[in-house]
């Protein structure tokens, strides 16, 4: 037996000591394998993805930075730019609790402007307790007024700053729910004043039509003509008939020479300004010569009927007094006879009284 251990040589190590053995030099092969291994040449999926992340959010970085300003800004913003240029217009209206009536009050606007609209309510009870609200035309404007209470009278302000047509029309004022009362701004360009009372000439003669603008200087005018429903718009001259003057000035002038019955009608001058458009009429009558004469014929005729009608007047009188006359000639010869016969009769007597006296 102790020859066959003997031939088996030395004893075989333990298990436990196999495995820190085993454990050992695979940490150390690991750790030679990690210092000799060449760099990396590609990364991770998570770094690679964070890394095209970086760069995509780099170049939206670079972009932002180097984009070209704005060269247009928003329209708030232009129009506030554009009102805080402008003149400040301030306009009132004042109402009570009585007013039967809306009140009203235009105003007249030429070029853009701010107009501030300012209403004035007395109540007669608690001033916290009305109701204040702002229209445009039929619009309700909500958050663009103010209002303010002092000294028992309500007020409400509305600033509009006025820079083309949309901002024109009728802004309205309303104090109380059941029986509103209303005041009413209403913002117009200029007036043009034409010819109330028709322009009559005769054919063949020049006329000059003329409209006018008071204290305002539009920027354009233009003139339409016609004698129907249709207004053909008048620019250019035909064969020297039509000349316009004062295309730029505070009225304009049209010349029509050789009138025709054509030329008859309505003529519309046309005023274009900043904020809007206006416009003014002239009616035109064209008469032919022999109207006149017709005129005067009636005339003379209706005089010689009023006096033919007079001569037979007083040729009836003189025949109904005729009669008359002789009556009374009559009655006054009858007279005559009756006294001279009365007077030889009187005297009779009276000289029998004288003989008997005499005797």
């Amino acid at each position: 037996m102790r020859a066959l251990q003997g031939l088996r040589g030395p004893r075989a190590p333990s298990l436990p000591l196999l495995l820190l053995c085993f454990l050992a030099a695979l940490r150390r092969s690991l750790e030679h394998g990690l210092s000799t291994a060449a760099p990396f040449k590609s990364l991770p999926v998570q770094e690679e993805m964070m890394t095209k992340y970086s760069n995509l959010s780099l170049e939206s970085h670079n972009i932002s930075v180097t984009a070209a300003p704005f060269t247009s800004l928003p329209v708030q913003e232009e129009m506030m730019t554009k009102s805080s240029n402008l003149s400040l217009e301030s306009h009132s209206i004042s109402m009570t609790e009585h007013s039967n009536m809306p009140v009203e009050k235009n105003i007249t606007l030429e070029r853009p402007s701010n107009v501030e609209l300012i209403c004035q309510f007395t109540p007669s009870g608690d001033l916290n307790s009305v109701n204040v609200t702002w229209k445009k035309g039929d619009k309700l404007l909500e958050g663009n007024y103010l209002v303010n209470a002092t000294g028992g009278i309500l007020y409400t302000q509305h600033r509009v700053a006025v820079i083309n047509s949309k901002q024109m029309g009728s802004y309205s004022c309303f104090f109380g729910e059941k029986k509103q009362q209303r005041g009413t701004f209403n913002l117009k360009v200029p007036e043009i004043n034409g010819q109330n009372k028709p322009l009559i000439t005769y054919l063949g003669d020049s006329v000059v039509l003329m409209c006018k603008c008071q204290d305002c200087l539009p920027l354009n005018w233009t003139w339409y003509g016609g004698n129907g429903s249709v207004q053909v718009p008048i620019g250019v001259p035909v064969n020297d008939k039509y000349v316009i003057s004062g295309k730029h000035a505070n009225e304009t002038r049209l010349k029509i020479t050789q009138l025709s019955e054509d030329d008859q009608g309505t003529y519309l001058c046309h005023a274009i300004f900043e904020l809007g458009e206006s416009e003014g009429h002239v009616k035109l009558v064209v008469l032919s010569y022999l109207v006149p004469l017709k005129v005067f014929c009636a005339i003379a005729a209706e005089v010689v009927l009023l006096v033919a009608a007079i001569l037979l007047f007083e040729m009836y009188t003189q025949k109904k007094k005729k009669p008359s006359d002789d009556g009374k000639e009559f009655e006054q010869g009858e007279q005559l006879k009756l006294d001279d016969s009365n007077g030889i009769e009187n005297s009779g007597p009276r000289h029998r009284k004288n003989e008997s006296v005499g005797q």
